[in-house]
């Protein structure tokens, strides 16, 4: 752990600070065991009422302990700059593979424990040299010093602390691992907590109109409830290891005093130096005892490390220093084949669509429809056969390039905290402010801000929760329009939204899609009857493709889709009568 610490923070500018600490809390530890070395004959003189022999010791004490004080005072500062640099490195490297991974990566697993990965687990891995590296080095330095110099004082005590070594070490490894697997177990209950507390306040408007308070409580007290068995787990297992480290501690240092009052009656080893050398074997345990209470958090803030590791070890997809050349805005799906792990969504899917068309992808749910769309994105790359944006294979494309040619509007927007205008220009950083506001009145955004307190500098909220799904559509759009990419991707796009806005959406779209590319997933008749191209899918599968006259005639599945929907537009809901009543 130590080591991939120091590698994280060898990657920042400049002399790092972790490995300087390192350095200095290994000389602090070895001048604490001088320290306590001296303290042998320096208590054997004056027991011995020798204060003439006792003077030069206690000089040499005090220059060491003044020393130790300047090396402290340095080490002190090295570990708070060491932690402020392991934290930049972290957030930056988690910054960075967080950029680079596919955007398919990022499903609803992912939230709870990036969010903590990236809080607590920066914070734990910042204690480390800033709380927990000092007690750990101290724990094996200072006694390795303290049992070198009681060789020199008697080889037998020496020997006698010497052989708890192993034990020591085989019992700290044996308690740390039962924690570690412990802490896995409450890391992820902790993260699905904390999920479940974020669903449960964002959500209370739907919970509260279905009735469903109640039972929101009960999936949030379950997880609650959860994380406490995991803590409670966490203790008992790691309680019996630290009482057994704490045992061996305590029989080495009773072997010692059993040992070494032997030898004081036996008259081999003077009296007043005995009860130096205990003092020195009380030196030699309270370091350990200490190694033994931190360890459980050393182990699960390595533990934090190692979970860092696993979500940097994520392989991003493979892009090529430069892209191939892109030659229109026309999009090409050739013999598609992917799977969501072992379950199959697209098979054998092929369609072109022509620079400035519009091709509507219509079928039943789970058909692949919005499968097919991030795979125009490279959101994943296919399973077999190849998506070509302007004759390039999009694996052939930086993202930096694909997505410069693509506009992304689909049904779930999400708005950062900011103003209405600063997630409009998030579509193109560099737009003046006047292509801003050209972007938002076109879909309609101006209608939204005159009725906003303070306009075009209002703050949306986090994830745009001050505004309504349409509202938030809006400036979605508003957005894509800015970028002004060539290539359009429309998933469900007007879905669940009340009629004024349904109307400023399609305003919108219809500006959006002038001119350029677009592929959309379809739900609404007049969309699919103005499409140039109409791709019908069923089971993952092309089963029609053509123009919508076209394909009625043919009387196949797209002709039985629009028998459904025709009828559904058809539905009323009649007063007074239970014989036909529907829903529109």
């Amino acid at each position: 752990m130590i080591r991939r610490l120091l590698t994280i923070a060898d990657s920042a500018a400049g002399p790092n600070p972790l490995r300087l600490n390192l350095i200095g809390l290994v000389v602090e530890a070895v001048l604490q065991g001088l320290g306590f070395v001296l303290l042998v004959p320096l208590l054997t003189a004056l027991m011995h009422q020798r204060p003439d022999e006792a003077g030069p010791w206690l000089f040499a004490l005090t220059g060491l302990v003044v020393v130790y004080g300047l090396v402290r005072y340095r080490t002190q500062l090295a570990a708070y700059h060491a932690a402020i640099r392991l934290a930049r490195a972290l957030f930056s490297l988690l910054g960075d593979q967080i950029a680079r991974l596919p955007l398919g990566w990022f499903d609803g697993t992912r939230v709870g424990a990036v969010g903590r990965l990236t809080s607590k687990g920066v914070i734990d891995a910042m204690g480390i040299p800033a709380h927990l590296l000092r007690p750990v080095v101290n724990a094996f330095v200072t006694p390795s010093t303290v049992v070198v110099a009681m060789f020199w004082f008697d080889w037998r005590l020496a020997l006698a602390a010497l052989t708890s070594a192993p034990l020591l070490a085989l019992t700290y490894r044996w308690t740390n691992a039962r924690i570690a697997r412990a802490d896995v177990a409450h890391d992820a209950a902790a993260a699905e907590a904390g999920g479940r507390v974020v669903e449960f306040a964002q959500h209370q408007v739907v919970l509260r109109a279905f009735g469903r308070a109640t039972a929101g409580a009960q999936t949030l007290d379950r997880a609650l409830r959860d994380q406490r068995d995991a803590s409670r787990r966490l203790l008992w297992v790691g309680l019996p290891g630290l009482v057994a480290f704490n045992l061996v501690v305590q029989a080495a240092f009773t072997v010692v005093l059993l040992l070494g009052t032997d030898l004081a009656l036996g008259g081999t080893v003077d009296a007043a130096e005995l009860v130096a050398l205990l003092v020195l074997a009380v030196r030699f345990v309270e370091p350990l005892i200490t190694a033994a209470d931190l360890g459980a958090a050393l182990r699960m803030a390595g533990n934090a490390v190692g979970r860092m590791d696993a979500l940097l070890a994520e392989r991003p997809l493979p892009e090529p220093a430069v892209s191939a050349p892109i030659a229109d805005a026309s999009v090409e799906v050739d013999r598609v084949g992917f799977a969501y792990a072992d379950a199959p969504v697209l098979r054998d899917v092929s369609f072109t669509v022509a620079p400035g068309t519009v091709t509507a992808l219509v079928g039943a749910s789970g058909s692949g429809k919005t499968t097919l769309t991030r795979l125009i994105a490279r959101f994943w790359d296919v399973g077999s056969g190849a998506v070509r944006v302007g004759g390039a294979d999009v694996r052939d494309l930086r993202s930096e390039d694909l997505m410069a040619r693509i506009a992304l509007v689909f049904q779930d927007v999400y708005l950062f905290d900011g103003t209405i205008l600063d997630n409009i220009r998030m579509g193109r950083p560099d737009a003046d402010e006047a292509e801003v506001l050209a972007a938002a009145r076109a879909a309609r955004v101006d209608e939204i801000v005159a009725r906003l307190p303070r306009g075009w500098d209002t703050r949306v909220g986090e994830g745009g929760s001050s505004l309504s799904g349409g509202e938030r559509q809006r400036v979605s759009i508003a957005r894509a329009l800015l970028k002004d990419a060539p290539i359009v991707l429309l998933d469900e796009a007007t879905a669940a939204l009340d009629p004024e806005n349904e109307a400023a959406v399609l305003d919108g779209l219809r500006t959006l899609a002038s001119g350029r590319t677009v592929i959309v997933v379809a739900h609404r008749l007049a969309t699919v009857v103005a499409a140039d191209q109409i791709v019908v899918l069923d089971r993952g599968a092309v089963v029609e493709v053509g123009k919508h006259h076209d394909l009625v005639g043919r009387g196949g599945r797209y002709a039985a889709f629009w028998t459904e929907r025709t009828r559904a537009q058809g539905w009323r809901l009649t007063r007074g009568s239970t014989k036909d009543r529907s829903f529109v």
